[in-house]
Parts: structure tokens; sequence; C-alpha cells
């Protein structure tokens, strides 16, 4: 029957996928929970404390076989075994740190299974700087555009969004995606602080663009928020806009902030205290990426006027697009390191099953 054929088909491209995240090297995997990752400072350790324990007794463990063969094997080799079995297990606590971490990675392959939707990709890129925090907007500017970001992409169906989020650098905080429980709850957890300070537009937009894959034929757009003036960084916004622009890209951009002066955060030692000091938005530049790559610049002085500029941007054209069918429960990709650290755990184990008997 042809929905059986489908279904068929369906799950065989699926296990393709699955086989493909072999072939992608370690270095370009990405996580969408890397504070795992921290777990990683004690394997060393616990490496060290294991190799070194109990140096009289190799590695609480003695041979199942008999005194001559013992003494045939000798001590280098008993300490080699024991330094195999506590870095197999080492490396299996490695790869199970990894898989909490959840892994994912971007890269696409044209056997993939594809389903057709009606939607454009949209990447946000959103300032958390410092000055994001200033209070001529309730409760602040930041939580404000995250509230509004939010109402956007609730409002939004079957578009790929994505964010980026930026201060002295950029950070992808969660890539293109379809799940948007998963975005909003990213954008739930944004602060300022979270990267080095500054307000680097032009490293925002540029990682951005590069979230965006330029093979596809949809629509693609970035809607870049900031309430500040670049700083220097190691690409120019007018460079990025370039770079979007090549590639097919529209970028919306949205200065943040109230006419005149604004109650900015200031650090002093007795805490934080606000000050009134004047609004200051590079709108030249903006004005300049939105034209370079056939946007457009829109002035948000209250929470208000921002919600209204989100609605006029979800007015854009819908165009088909080529969404990938990720299972909605799983978007990580944790095979590969599961795998890993089951296999090196079945030999470590076998190793020492054969070769050792603990101390009772």
């Amino acid at each position: 029957m042809p929905g059986q054929s489908a279904l068929l088909f369906k799950h065989r491209k699926y296990a393709k996928r699955m086989f493909n995240n072999w072939n992608i090297a370690f270095w370009e995997y990405e996580f969408f929970a890397p504070y795992w990752l921290l777990l990683l400072l004690f394997i060393p350790f616990m490496w060290w404390y294991s190799i070194n324990s109990d140096k009289k007794t190799p590695g609480n463990f003695k041979f199942s076989r008999t005194t001559s063969d013992q003494e045939a094997l000798g001590d280098n080799n008993t300490k080699y075994l024991r330094w195999i079995v506590v870095s197999s297990y080492s490396f299996v606590a490695c790869m199970l740190i990894f898989a909490l971490a959840r892994p994912f990675n971007q890269r696409l392959d044209d056997d993939l299974d594809y389903d057709l939707h009606s939607g454009i990709d949209i990447v946000m890129a959103l300032d958390i700087s410092s000055s994001m925090l200033a209070r001529d907007f309730s409760p602040n500017r930041l939580e404000v555009a995250k509230k509004v970001a939010k109402q956007f992409v609730e409002g939004r169906k079957g578009d790929r969004i994505g964010l980026v989020v930026y201060e002295g650098e950029a950070f992808t905080a969660c890539p293109a995606t379809l799940d948007y429980s998963l975005l909003t709850s990213q954008i739930d957890q944004l602060q300022s602080g979270m990267l080095k300070p500054g307000t680097a537009i032009g490293v925002g937009l540029g990682t951005a663009v590069t979230r965006l894959r330029s093979d596809s034929l949809q629509s693609k757009v970035i809607i870049l928020l900031t309430d500040g003036v670049s700083v220097h960084s190691e690409i120019t916004p007018e460079t990025a806009a370039q770079l979007a622009k090549a590639k097919g890209i529209k970028v919306y951009t949205i200065g943040v902030g109230s006419e005149g002066t604004a109650p900015y955060p200031e650090m002093t030692p007795f805490g934080v205290r606000y000050v009134d000091m004047p609004v200051e938005i590079d709108e030249v530049t903006l004005r300049n990426i939105a034209q370079i790559t056939g946007g457009k610049y829109f002035r948000a002085t209250d929470e208000a006027s921002l919600r209204s500029i989100y609605k006029e941007i979800d007015l854009l054209e819908k165009r088909a697009f080529e969404a990938l069918n990720v299972n909605h429960e799983l978007p990580a990709m944790p095979l590969p390191f599961l795998s890993w650290a089951l296999v090196i755990g079945i030999v470590a184990w076998s190793i020492q099953l054969l070769y050792f008997r603990t101390n009772g």
C-alpha cells in the first residue's frame, strides 16, 4: 500500500541518517546542554587517583590464573593491564558525559528524508549586552525583547527558526528548528553577561549568516536586534551584510531604545545603581545592513512599537521550503557517543573479568 511504502521509506532514510552520524568528526558537534561538559574536569583526577592508589597491590586486582602464570606475566604487564582498564573506564565516562550534553550537528545530506512545508528560514540575532538591562522598557529592554520574540515564534507556523545571541562575541543558542518549544525555552534562559562584554554587531550577524543553509531554495531572513553602537571586531557589520547578500539572506534590523536618555545599570562598590545616560544606537550601520541585504530598518522606542515591528515582519511572504523531518522527541544525536561507551565498556569489563578478580 502507498502509505506503508512511504512509512518504510521514511524509516530507511532515518536509519541512514543515524548511520551518517558516525561520519561526523567530533569537533563538528555542538551541544544543547554544554554545562554537562564541566564534569570532564574531574576525569583526569579520577584517572590519576585510580592509577596511583594502592601501588603495592596493583589496582586492587589479583590474577585469577595460577601463581606460575602470574609470575610469567610479570608486574609490568599487570600495571599495563591496569592502565588499559582504568583508561577505558575513563573513556566510557567521557562518552557518557558527551551524550548527557545532548550533541547535535547541522550538516545535512541530500539523501535524508525531507517533507515539504510552507514557510521560511529565520534566525533571530539578539543583543544581550549589559546595556540591554536599561530600564526605559519595563522591566528592562532584554526581558521585553525576549517576551516579544517568544510571541513572534509562537505565532509562526511551518518556519524553521533559530537563535543567535551576541555581546562582544556570538553564540548559537538554538539552531534553526521547527521545535518551537525548544526554541522558546532557550529564549527564557537568556541573560546578560553570558559572553564577553561588548556589542559586536558584525560578529552577531556573521554568526547568524552561518546558521542558514546556502543551498536551500526557501526565503532566508535574519532579524537583528540591538540597542547600541558596534564595537571593533574581526568582522565589520558591512562585511557581514555583504556575506548575507551573497547567500540571498534578507536582514531586518531593529534598534531598541527610547529617545533622549535612559537609566543604564552601573556597578559600584555598593552594588548596581542606575544612571541616566544618552541613548546611542548606531542607526546608520543598521540602515546600511538593511539596505545592502534588501531588508528594512525599524526603531522600537517602547514595548508596543517593538511588538508592532515583529507583527510587520510576521507578514513576510511564505514560500515552500524543505524541512528536515526529525523526531520531535530526539533533537540531539547521542548515539555515536553511547555506542562507543558501550563497546569500550564491554572491552574493559572483559579484560577485568578474564585477568583480574576483586580483592575480597
